[in-house]
């Protein structure tokens, strides 16, 4: 029963489409331009940094508060699961016909949580390779693999480690597009129309 709950929580809690919500008050359905996804990237392209900066944060928000409302009143790995569950339905949320974004803020509120050296790590590789390379995708990636790799050698319970590895694989799955575009040479670098 605590990780149904967990899962259920978690999941309702990644859901919340931010992004979208935000957006759309400026008459545009994040879904239907750009990539199509509703996380801070293309929040950030369609409807400027103000916008994309709060999507970012609440984005991240949302997953750091699954893991901490599940530390508070359940125990043993539902914390870990509840992260990834956010995660989840972040990409995947029921009130967008499970049209979502890609997790890389929520996984970040999630881990700055559960392993925060571990979130540290992915950030600081994300904020200089985006600087670097000017790619967002590219950045995040890298950014998941660097705190996987953490998460793998750090001294953390299993339950943590194994949520890192679901999410990053996630992650990585849900860039496969991107993956595409960055080995053709086509991928939209930061600042740049889409």
């Amino acid at each position: 029963m605590p990780i149904l709950l967990a899962v259920v929580f978690g999941y309702l809690s990644g859901s919340v489409p931010f992004g979208h919500l935000l957006v759309a008050r400026r008459g545009i359905d994040l879904r239907r331009v750009g990539s199509g996804n509703v996380g801070a990237t293309n929040a950030w392209r369609h409807a400027g940094a103000s916008v994309g900066i709060a999507t970012l944060l609440l984005d991240l928000a949302k997953g750091a508060v699954a893991v901490l409302v599940a530390e508070r009143l359940l125990a043993g790995s539902a914390p870990a699961v509840a992260g990834v569950a956010a995660v989840a339905g972040h990409c995947w949320p029921v009130w967008l016909r499970f049209r979502g974004g890609k997790g890389v803020a929520t996984a970040a509120g999630v881990f700055v949580v559960l392993a925060p050296t571990m979130a540290a790590a992915g950030a600081l590789v994300f904020t200089i390779v985006v600087a670097v390379a000017r790619l967002v995708s590219l950045g995040s990636l890298s950014g998941a693999v660097a705190a996987l790799i953490v998460a793998l050698v750090a001294p953390l319970p299993a339950a943590v480690k194994a949520a890192a590895f679901t999410v990053a694989a996630l992650i990585v799955a849900r860039h496969r597009d991107n993956l595409a575009r960055l080995l053709a040479g086509t991928e939209p670098r930061l600042g740049a129309a889409r």
